[in-house]
């Protein structure tokens, strides 16, 4: 066999793994997308109808914050170098081997924390939102329109300009923002 046999048949044996790896973790993502969507729901759903306004802008502004924090950890994750994480891993350093198996799954991780969780959290957010315009609508006298408006626009300006803001930190001190969840992650999930 020379050496383009060689390549062509590597290159194909790559692509038919990736195939299959990719369709597991589109089937998995999937299945992830659908249960936490379900229980962030299930938990607005719970919490909103019975709440009074002050309650459901916190439960709001909860969502919000969830999404931002998974955000810069996506970014985190994705902008950090992994030759740090090597090092302390060999010293034994507490949570550097999850690091290293963050890093070493950096697409799947981001896509969890920057896509599946924050985007549930922003349509949660988003339906949280609905309770507290009607909510104002009513005890304000206004125009649901108006409320509803008003809410829509604090939720999306608050939820991109906290995504920018963190996006910008996230890559500024990545390292040490993967190393602290790094050792979070640690006490619950230990790595041989």
């Amino acid at each position: 066999m020379n050496d383009k046999e060689f390549i062509k048949k590597i290159k194909k044996e790559e692509k038919e793994h990736k195939k299959k790896t990719n369709k597991k973790w589109i089937v998995f993502v999937t299945i992830l997308s659908l249960v936490i969507s379900i229980l962030f729901s299930l938990l607005c759903e719970i919490l909103m109808p019975s709440a009074n306004t002050i309650v459901g802008i916190i439960v709001m502004f909860l969502f919000i914050g969830i999404g931002i924090v998974f955000d810069i950890l996506g970014v985190s994750v994705t902008s950090a170098d992994i030759k740090p994480y090597h090092s302390m891993a060999a010293k034994k350093i507490k949570g550097a081997k999850v690091a290293v198996k963050l890093k070493q799954n950096t697409s799947k991780v981001s896509s969890v924390f920057c896509d599946v969780i924050g985007d549930i959290c922003g349509i949660v957010s988003g339906s949280a939102g609905v309770y507290i315009a009607s909510k104002l609508a009513i005890s304000l006298n206004i125009n649901p329109l108006i409320s509803s408006l008003l809410i829509t626009g604090i939720i999306s300006s608050i939820t991109i300009g906290g995504k920018a803001i963190g996006k910008g930190y996230a890559i500024n001190n990545s390292t040490m923002i993967l190393y602290d969840f790094s050792k979070f992650l640690s006490v619950f999930y230990k790595i041989k």
